[in-house]
């Protein structure tokens, strides 16, 4: 006797159904689909019992006559597919056509229709596979399905069912997923009579996004003018700091399809790269479209996964776009915060002499900014300008401001005093500014490191006195490997002999860190990753390295400034191209309005 059997239609139903229903939201997902696929302008979904009591999904979409009703009560019948050429090139939700007699194969389903010509609808009842009954029937314009006692016949995929609240948070996920695919449709979700989703149709995603996120900070919008390639995008990243960690989310969209995709979600981070902190994920919504034929979206049951075709153009894109994003926030933050009307007779300072050029010595007492150029600083400069020691910065900041010996002033931002040797304290229309003087010198330097590393410009600064360097021998044997890298960042070092290395110069930027302590930190990251490329773009170790001799350079907390010097810092912010976040993700600056600070101190 033969071993292999065919399969009765009734278990092969409940074996697509495994694939297509895993929980109540599997139903929820399916049949919304084919509503908004039928036109749908409204739909309304009620739950009892966390769906698995009653499931009912009710659309004003064009309906279905008496034949088509029970055509789409089969198994592999559909409207949305008429050749197999359709197959390359699907531009609708749902297309499998097992939905229904999946659904209907675990449960019992009664669907209503009519289409807008007919002046009647048909109902069909189906119980576990079976189809009981189909008759003509009173109903509205459009389509009701009832979907009762789901997994009634299979009770062991019941166990694995979560909690009721679990549940019901998956179902308004779907619909919430659809509604930012389709703004101009009205959803509503009821559980148990109580109303839980509520959104009406419009045409602006942004609207949309509002409503769905109300407690969100914007931080980045995408397109709608985004398109290259066959590509648009459109969307809007969260900033990263309006949400606890680990709660972050990017919705991704592909011709209107919620989907989870891997390579969008790399190609955000590479291109957020440098503001986000360690352990935080991007959040927000992104709606990628694509030529259907660019697109493979039958990869997956539930159709929650695509494949592109040309998936290396699609990552290229996406990070373009958001690196643009950035390029745009950052022109609007610096005119926000830089921006004010200039003086009648004020000038631009000329570039530094010869005479306040920084030593090239290596020592503790460097020049902290260079190439001062500002829009309105009352201040008068000093002849130069040098890291104070601790008896002469010892509150000769804070009060020179508080005795008001000079005003303070530069492009708009008042320094009225610091804190912890670690903020300034800046008034701007009546705002406080809080910077982190580290974070700030660090983004600094990191984008004159990363421009020079990229033009292959990087300016090196010969130290006076040459410093010897002992290396472990695999350290030695790295840094033999990779001179060309570290000459390309602006290090100068020679041979000397065994595991002895000679330090002739330093990063121009960096001539404030320890030489030695810059070598082994640039050789140990460079031997920690593989070969760079030849196209311009900063391998990843490269990356990393640059941050980390920013952050060991950049002034540190507990470094006192002179006002003097605090304004250098804020002229050198507003001169970078990025400088809202520091090389490791975190903030340079928070704005307090008066309404916030007045909450502090329930004024309001």
């Amino acid at each position: 006797m033969s071993k292999i059997r065919i399969l009765s239609e009734h278990l092969a139903n409940q074996i697509a159904a495994g694939e297509v229903v895993e929980r109540p939201a599997s139903v929820v997902k399916e049949l919304v689909e084919n509503s908004l696929d039928a036109g749908a302008g409204r739909i309304s979904v009620q739950v009892e019992g966390s769906g698995t009591r009653l499931i009912r999904v009710i659309d004003d979409g064009e309906g279905m006559d008496a034949d088509d009703v029970l055509l789409s009560l089969e198994r592999h019948a559909t409207s949305k597919l008429g050749t197999e050429g359709g197959l390359e090139k699907i531009a609708t939700l749902g297309f499998r056509g097992e939905a229904l007699p999946s659904i209907g194969s675990v449960s019992w389903l009664t669907l209503w229709s009519r289409p807008a010509d007919r002046p009647t609808g048909t109902r069909a009842e189906i119980r576990y596979g079976v189809l009981r009954e189909v008759q003509e029937a009173g109903c509205a314009r459009g389509t009701v399905v009832e979907v009762r006692h789901l997994f009634g016949n299979v009770p062991a995929r019941r166990k694995f069912l979560k909690s009721a609240r679990t549940e019901l948070h998956h179902i308004a996920e779907v619909l919430r997923g659809q509604a930012l695919g389709h703004v101009g449709a009205a959803f509503s979700l009821e559980a148990e009579g109580r109303p839980v989703v509520n959104l009406v149709g419009g045409d602006d995603l942004e609207a949309r996004v509002r409503e769905l996120y109300p407690d969100r900070e914007f931080w980045l919008r995408l397109g709608p003018a985004d398109e290259a390639g066959g590509f648009g995008l459109e969307g809007f990243l969260f900033h990263p700091g309006s949400a606890p960690a680990g709660s972050d989310r990017l919705r991704i969209l592909v011709n209107f399809r919620p989907v989870q995709d891997r390579m969008i979600r790399h190609a955000v981070m590479e291109g957020l790269h440098g503001f986000l902190m360690k352990g935080r994920a991007p959040a927000g919504v992104l709606l990628l479209t694509v030529s259907p034929e660019q697109i493979d979206v039958n990869v997956h049951p539930a159709k929650l996964e695509v494949r592109f075709r040309r998936s290396r153009d699609v990552h290229r894109f996406i990070v373009q776009a958001v690196t643009t994003a950035l390029e745009k926030y950052q022109d609007a933050v610096r005119s926000d915060l830089f921006a004010v009307p200039p003086p009648v007779n004020a000038g631009r300072l000329p570039p530094p002499s010869a005479a306040t050029a920084p030593s090239a010595s290596p020592g503790p007492a460097p020049v902290l900014f260079r190439g001062l150029q500002e829009g309105t600083v009352t201040a008068e400069p000093p002849a130069g300008l040098r890291r104070r020691t601790e008896r002469e910065t010892r509150g000769s900041a804070a009060r020179d401001l508080q005795e008001g010996k000079r005003e303070e002033v530069f492009a708009g931002l008042t320094l009225i005093g610091t804190l912890a040797d670690l903020y300034l304290l800046c008034e701007k229309d009546g705002e406080l500014v809080v910077i982190d003087q580290h974070a700030a010198h660090e983004r600094i330097l990191y984008q004159q490191l990363r421009t020079g590393y990229v033009q292959r410009q990087a300016a090196g600064q010969n130290l006076v006195f040459p410093l010897t360097l002992e290396l472990a021998p695999d350290l030695s044997e790295a840094a033999a490997a990779h001179v060309p890298d570290l000459e390309r960042l602006g290090f100068g070092i020679e041979h000397f002999g065994d595991e002895t290395w000679v330090i002739k110069s330093v990063p121009a930027p960096l001539g404030a860190a320890d030489p030695r302590e810059l070598i082994v930190e640039a050789v140990e990251l460079l031997a920690a990753g593989s070969g760079g490329t030849e196209t311009g773009a900063i391998p990843e170790r490269v990356e990393r390295l640059l941050a980390t001799m920013a952050c060991k350079a950049a002034v540190k907390g507990g470094s006192r400034l002179a006002p003097r010097e605090m304004l250098e810092l804020l002229a050198r912010m507003r001169e970078t191209d990025v400088f809202s976040h520091c090389p490791h993700g975190r903030p340079v600056f928070r704005r307090f309005s008066r309404r916030e600070i007045a909450r502090w101190f329930n004024r309001t």
